[in-house]
């Protein structure tokens, strides 16, 4: 039997959405006032799901205790209260778009979790716009 178990978590972080190469003008027109030179914040709330089989020893899936320090470790401490795109490596030369957070989470927390595992990342924006990414 496979299920999923789910951990919920929280971070506010700043960014830009912008490509160099395009001046203010054409960065306005595709990125709209989410192309703020002077930046722009979201509250992100993160759902992480873990699906594989139960451990007959533990009844657990994964023990939530090494997920919610995974993703403590991997995303909150990396990403709270930062400016994703001065302050965060991997969007040095990627727009952090809500779907590129939620793929560079995903890469952060599949490397670190045992393959075994199917993961899934619902990262939400903003309360009504989210996106989900299972690689």
């Amino acid at each position: 039997m496979s299920l999923t178990v789910y951990r919920k978590a929280h971070f506010n972080a700043a960014h830009r959405l912008f490509k160099k190469e395009w001046s203010d003008e054409k960065n306005l027109e595709v990125f709209g006032k989410c192309s703020n030179p002077l930046y722009h914040g979201h509250n992100y709330e993160l759902e992480v799901g873990v699906t594989g089989e139960i451990d007959p020893d533990t009844g657990f899936l994964i023990d939530l205790k090494i997920l919610k320090d995974l993703i403590y470790t991997e995303v909150e401490v990396p990403f709270d209260h930062k400016n994703l795109n001065e302050e965060v490596p991997e969007f040095k030369n990627l727009n952090p778009t809500v779907e590129n957070i939620a793929m560079v989470i995903y890469d952060k927390l599949r490397s670190k979790l045992d393959g075994k595992y199917a993961i899934s990342i619902k990262l939400y924006e903003t309360p009504r716009n989210y996106v989900v990414y299972t690689g």
